[in-house]
């Protein structure tokens, strides 16, 4: 019979960047993109809101992938896109997300002064799963939990989750017509967040799967 291990190996993680890192930064956000997004492109949804004094952080997923269902060579042409991780072996992919994540976040407080910055960690669609289990599993402090396009992890202890929010702010955004995101779907979990006294805020945009920029202005204020 096989066995199955596993060893632990170091390898190079890809994150960009809109702002300066400077001691003028009091607003940071950590940015999750969806599954098969390159984090190069995700990051150009913040551009409207970019400040001086807010600097946007985007870490690219550790896996990626031709993301065409076509068979043959792939080329320079091949689209690319990048997962946080998928259901093999799950719950190590999930432990060296946030692993990396956190490294990430030491890295740049180490060059900002954390005390006089807040922190929001937005995750769109499977982003938003990745964000979650971050902020709620790893070293990490946030001020707000964005889930754009997306619920709590499915694995989310609720009754944890009562508490951690509390301190916490939790924020959801969805487009009414997200075809993820059905209306029944929502009540449902607004109903599951509420007999949970799972304290958040809702707030919807006419389109679909999608960021809408005009919300995010609203939202980043």
């Amino acid at each position: 019979m096989p066995d199955e291990r596993h060893i632990e190996v170091r390898r190079t993680a890809r994150y960009w960047t809109l702002g300066n890192i400077g001691r003028e930064v009091t607003d940071v956000w950590f940015v999750c993109h969806g599954y098969g997004q390159l984090a190069g492109d995700f990051i150009r949804e913040f551009e409207p809101i970019v400040s001086p004094t807010r600097l946007i952080v985007a870490p690219e997923g550790l896996s990626r992938f031709y993301s065409v269902s076509a068979t043959g060579f792939h080329g320079a042409e091949t689209p690319v896109g990048a997962t946080w991780m998928t259901r093999e072996d799950r719950e190590h992919e999930i432990a060296d997300y946030i692993a990396y994540l956190d490294a990430l976040y030491d890295e740049f407080f180490e060059q900002i002064d954390r005390s006089r910055a807040t922190v929001t960690v937005l995750g769109f669609s499977q982003g938003g799963a990745t964000a979650n289990r971050w902020v709620t599993r790893g070293k990490s402090r946030a001020d707000r939990l964005i889930m754009w396009g997306s619920l709590l992890a499915s694995d989310s202890d609720l009754n944890a989750a009562a508490r951690f929010f509390e301190k916490v702010e939790l924020c959801i955004v969805y487009g009414t017509r997200d075809q993820f995101a059905e209306t029944g779907m929502i009540a449902g979990f607004e109903s599951l967040l509420q007999k949970n006294s799972i304290p958040y805020r809702l707030v919807t945009f006419e389109g679909g799967h999608r960021m809408d920029r005009e919300t995010l202005r609203a939202i980043a204020g």
